[in-house]
């Protein structure tokens, strides 16, 4: 196949919208996949915020970048995303290059905590806010299980009606696949 699958497309994205020496945030950091791609994608010279409420995905995430020599860059918040405003440094806002949220829950844990609409919903709003122009938010959302359910429909009510003069709203899916695949939807902040 040569569409690119789901994740391999976010980090496509990623890629386009993070360079060295940029601030970026993983709001679901979970097992530390995408911190740590975050991480070498900025470099020395920048900085990677990770949010996840769950003691379990910090404590992974940490591993994993201490494993790849990648933990220099990071600052860890044990937290909802939905509290960025209140723990990120006020000098982050309008600097923030990129963000990406992996909703639903932690791979391998209790699948009984997971990312609600009401809070992911908060975190974008902030995430407008504090991103430069031309910066993006990134969200894989994982739908198989109820609350994804809700969560997608209230997302995907939202960010439907964003303002098209002031953000460009994508979503990228396989249309033809059953079980509930994951798909993306990314929201680029306009210049």
């Amino acid at each position: 196949m040569k569409l690119e699958g789901v994740l391999p497309f976010a980090r496509t994205l990623l890629r386009s919208f993070c360079k060295e020496g940029d601030i970026v945030i993983d709001a679901t950091c979970g097992n530390g996949n995408d911190t740590l791609f975050l991480s070498k994608q900025v470099g020395e010279e920048g900085k990677v915020y990770a949010f996840d409420i769950q003691t379990q995905a910090i404590e992974k995430s940490k591993q994993r970048l201490t494993d790849n020599l990648a933990d220099h860059n990071v600052t860890f918040f044990h937290a909802s995303h939905d509290e960025m405003m209140n723990l990120l440094p006020e000098t982050v806002t309008g600097q923030v290059s990129a963000a990406i949220f992996n909703l639903g829950y932690l791979p391998g844990s209790d699948k009984s905590i997971t990312t609600k609409g009401s809070s992911t919903i908060d975190a974008i709003k902030q995430l407008l806010h504090i991103l430069k122009p031309e910066g993006i938010i990134i969200l894989v959302i994982y739908h198989g299980h109820e609350e994804g359910k809700r969560e997608k429909d209230q997302v995907l009510d939202y960010v439907k009606n964003l303002n098209q003069n002031e953000v460009h709203v994508l979503q990228y899916e396989f249309i033809n696949q059953k079980n509930d695949p994951p798909f993306v939807v990314a929201i680029e902040k306009r210049g």
